[in-house]
């Protein structure tokens, strides 16, 4: 079984005065609190998200 990349986040700006389509995307990574940390599996499509809102959240170093 290959082993798949991993990606950790966190949310460390709150998504309050941002646009609807923004909030929908903390969503979507999975993001319940801020200053989470979440780990993700490193594809296209969740970088992609991660780079619709880089001013709400960080890529934290492996």
């Amino acid at each position: 079984m290959a082993e798949t990349n991993k990606i950790r986040i966190q949310y460390y700006r709150s998504a309050i005065a941002t646009p609807v389509k923004h909030k929908l995307v903390v969503k979507g990574l999975g993001f319940t609190r801020l200053n989470q940390i979440v780990e993700r599996e490193d594809s296209g499509a969740i970088r992609g998200m991660v780079k619709k809102i880089p001013h709400l959240v960080r890529i934290l170093e492996q």
